[in-house]
């Protein structure tokens, strides 16, 4: 917390302070090169994503008879300011602040040593490398609930207490680079493997590695994995054998590729997912689509499916169809139908006496159906 509010007020003390000696110096005294230099390189970003959801859940109640609920809300999603700074031609850095959810995602530094893009070394807070759509920014993917349910679960963007909050991102150092004129691609990083914000749990890092293989300059074949010690925050919502505390063993790869054509917003991606954590496995797959029908105008395709707990048949089926409307530049209008086969659900737990002895979460098998719509706005 004190590393954060350094970095903020460093930032705004550098900005007020040009602002400052513009406002007061006479005209004939020059803001001095350093601050003018400063403020023509550092480069603001910013988005956000709000919307409405409308959904009917068809699950099961706590005597396990079914039952149906319908729900509605407007939410703000994200709002997001980037701030990135190319110090020099090799030396970069960037800061990323939520101001939906208060919390600093990415504070981060690279250099570049090789005059090519072969070698580059970064160290901070950052998207960890697991996976093809944890590496995508929101406003990339086409899904309005983002990514598919196996990297939401495996990559740590949500879904399971045991992790914690963890937005896909982590504290480590990483080697990255290209090579044969960016047909081959490389991340190595070695990273805490405990979220952001946060010290890691145990005295074990974790190792991940990113492959990517560019035949063509519209395919592009990519394989990750990664391996660790994950240290349990909370009970899992789908592992009924890891403790809060306890370290286990964390280990997941996947393989996918995607296509992007260079003369339309047609696009595929597909990505097989596998991980374990402990004894248990879990696995799954999904294929997601853009159609473009109009000069702005888009269909939107995806079907996923995940299995959180291969031995406890834990599997869910989830499709997207919608349309995405592009107001300008990277703006848009979504809206989205989507179906799940199986939703996690709040509980009674009972006690053998059959007394209620507290809430939790069940995973339940019926239709669940939602309505949704988004809109995006990003200024780059």
């Amino acid at each position: 917390m004190g590393f954060r509010f350094t970095m903020i007020l460093t930032m705004l003390l550098c900005w007020m302070s040009i602002g400052s000696m513009n406002a007061q110096a006479p005209k004939e005294q020059q803001i001095p090169d350093w601050a003018v230099d400063l403020a023509k390189r550092v480069q603001v970003d910013a988005y956000a994503q709000a919307g409405f959801t409308y959904q009917h859940t068809g699950g099961l109640d706590d005597n396990d008879k079914l039952n149906k609920r319908d729900y509605n809300t407007f939410e703000m999603k994200r709002v997001f300011l980037v701030v990135a700074a190319p110090i020099t031609d090799r030396w970069f850095a960037m800061f990323m602040h939520d101001f939906n959810g208060g919390v600093v995602h990415e504070y981060w530094t690279s250099y570049r040593f090789t005059n090519n893009k072969a070698f580059s070394a970064r160290i901070g807070q950052f998207k960890h490398a697991y996976t093809i759509e944890n590496n995508m920014s929101p406003t990339e993917l086409e899904a309005i609930d983002v990514c598919s349910e196996g990297v939401t679960y495996l990559a740590g963007c949500g879904s399971d207490r045991l992790q914690g909050t963890q937005y896909g991102r982590d504290l480590g150092l990483e080697f990255s680079g290209e090579t044969n004129d960016g047909k081959f691609a490389y991340k190595a990083a070695i990273m805490n493997g405990q979220g952001v914000n946060k010290k890691d749990g145990n005295s074990e890092k974790d190792f991940i590695g990113h492959l990517e293989f560019r035949p063509t300059k519209e395919l592009n074949i990519v394989a990750t994995g990664q391996i660790g010690r994950g240290h349990a925050v909370d009970r899992s919502t789908y592992i009924s054998n890891i403790l809060p505390g306890e370290d286990y063993k964390r280990n997941r790869w996947s393989a996918g590729f995607t296509y992007k054509s260079q003369s339309s917003r047609l696009s595929l991606r597909t990505e097989y997912l596998e991980g374990r954590d402990k004894d248990v496995t879990s696995r799954g797959v999904y294929a997601t689509g853009v159609l473009p029908v109009a000069p702005k105008l888009d269909l939107v395709g995806s079907y996923d499916f995940f299995n959180y707990n291969v031995k406890e048949h834990m599997d869910q089926h989830k499709a997207i169809f919608g349309l995405q409307y592009w107001f300008y530049k990277r703006c848009r209008i979504q809206l989205q139908y989507v179906y799940k086969s199986a939703s996690l659900q709040d509980r009674t737990i009972f006690n053998p006496m059959g007394e209620p002895v507290g809430t939790g979460k069940a995973f339940t098998h019926g239709a669940n159906h939602a309505i949704m719509c988004q809109m995006q706005v990003r200024l780059k």
